[in-house]
C-alpha cells in the first residue's frame, strides 16, 4: 500500500496542485508496471526530424531515375540525316559519256574512238547468250564492246574484231559513271551514239527487244 505524500517542514517546495494527489508506494516494485510502459514508449520507432530530408532526397532521386528510363524507352528514334538521292540510270539519258580510256592487252583504247557503240558490262557474268544476241542484232556501223569479258570470249570472240572489242576497265569507271554495282549473273548494257551521248541504259540485259530499236537509231 502506498501512502500519500504529507506536508512536512523539510523546506522542499510543494508539488504543483495540478498533479493531484500523489501516492508514494512503500515498495519500489510497485512501479514496475509504470516503468514497463515507459520503456515501451521510449522504444517505439519514431522518425526524427533529421531523417525527413534524407528520405525526401532519396524519393526525388528515385523519381528522377524512373523518369529518365521512361523517356529513354519511349523516346522516338533520332531523325535520319538527309542524304542525296542517287540518280537512276534514266537520269543519264542525254548526258555526255566521259572520255574513258579502256585497256586492250595493256594498251589504252579511247572509248570515244569506237562510237557509236553498245557497251556490255560482263564482269560478273559471262552471259554468252546475251552477248551473242546483242552481236546478232547490232547494225554493221555499231561497235559491240564487251567490258571485262570472260576468258572464253577473249580466246574465241563470237564476231569479227572489226565489230567486236573485248576491253578491260580496271578502274571500273563505267560502273561508277552509271552507278550500277555489279550483280552476280547479270550483264548490263549502255548505248552511246556517235556524238558520245548516252541513249539507253539497261541495268539488266534480258531480251534484244528491250534495246533493238535504239540500236538501229545509233547507226543512222
Amino acid at each position: 500500500m502506498g501512502r500519500p505524500a504529507a506536508d512536512d517542514d523539510s523546506g522542499l517546495p510543494d508539488l504543483p496542485p495540478e498533479w493531484g494527489r500523489v501516492v508514494v508506494p512503500d515498495n519500489a516494485a510497485e512501479l514496475s508496471a509504470e516503468a514497463e510502459q515507459l520503456r515501451r514508449e521510449l522504444n517505439r520507432p519514431t522518425r526524427s526530424a533529421s531523417t525527413v530530408p534524407a528520405l525526401l532526397t532519396l524519393l526525388i532521386a528515385m523519381v528522377t531515375v524512373l523518369a529518365g528510363l521512361n523517356a529513354t524507352i519511349w523516346a522516338p528514334p533520332p531523325p535520319t540525316p538527309p542524304t542525296s538521292t542517287p540518280a537512276t540510270p534514266a537520269d543519264l539519258i542525254g548526258q555526255a559519256l566521259p572520255a574513258f580510256d579502256l585497256v586492250d592487252n595493256g594498251r589504252p583504247v579511247p572509248l570515244r574512238g569506237l562510237l557509236p557503240a553498245v557497251i556490255l558490262l560482263t564482269d560478273t557474268c559471262a552471259c554468252p547468250a546475251e552477248v551473242a544476241n546483242t552481236i546478232a542484232v547490232a547494225p554493221p556501223r555499231v561497235t559491240v564492246i564487251i567490258v571485262n569479258p570472260a576468258p572464253a570470249v577473249r580466246a574465241s570472240p563470237p564476231a569479227p574484231e572489226t565489230t567486236l572489242h573485248a576491253l578491260d576497265d580496271p578502274a571500273d569507271g563505267l560502273r561508277a559513271f552509271l552507278r550500277l554495282p555489279p550483280r552476280a549473273g547479270v550483264a548490263s548494257a549502255l548505248l552511246v551514239d556517235r556524238s558520245g551521248t548516252v541513249r539507253k541504259v539497261l541495268p539488266e540485259l534480258r531480251s534484244t527487244a528491250d534495246y533493238e530499236p535504239e540500236l538501229a537509231r545509233l547507226a543512222s
